[in-house]
């Protein structure tokens, strides 16, 4: 490999890692931001910047569902989606998705009798389930807080 090359990857990987230690990125968006950039140079980066684990997919799944549990009320479709708009393939979404489903259910179900926490006060039961069916929210999820509900 000649000096040149050898720079440029160098300069690319460098500009690579600020932007993924600025934010955690998919490889997909990785690919977005510098598509720009020499095919061969950008693929030979995002290769090596994934064996040394800088950018893995598996790994944004498992960041991104902590966050949104931590921090937001959001269905298992909205999840789903919002992963998808971010390049996570179909097949690594799906595995995670029905290794942790119960988990995903059981956040999905409290989500959404936060939803109705907050939106009891301006709004009939009614509205609030057309909003959750909006919203994707599961059928089951959707049953059980009507049953919460008659309690």
């Amino acid at each position: 490999m000649d000096i040149e090359r050898l720079e440029r990857i160098d300069k690319l990987k460098t500009k690579m890692l600020k932007y993924i230690f600025y934010k955690k990125r998919t490889e997909k968006e990785v690919l977005e931001k510098f598509k720009n950039e020499d095919n061969d140079i950008l693929d030979e980066t995002i290769e090596n910047l994934k064996e040394l684990g800088y950018i893995n997919d598996s790994d944004y799944i498992k960041r991104y569902v902590h966050e949104v549990i931590s921090l937001k009320n959001l269905s298992i479709f909205e999840i789903k989606y919002k992963l998808y708009s971010k390049g996570i393939s179909e097949n690594l979404l799906e595995d995670y998705i029905s290794e942790n489903r119960e988990m995903l259910e059981d956040y999905e179900l409290l989500a959404a009798r936060n939803i109705i926490e907050k939106k009891r006060k301006d709004n009939e039961l009614k509205d609030i389930i057309l909003y959750l069916r909006k919203k994707r929210y599961t059928q089951d999820t959707i049953s059980k807080i009507l049953e919460d509900e008659r309690d």
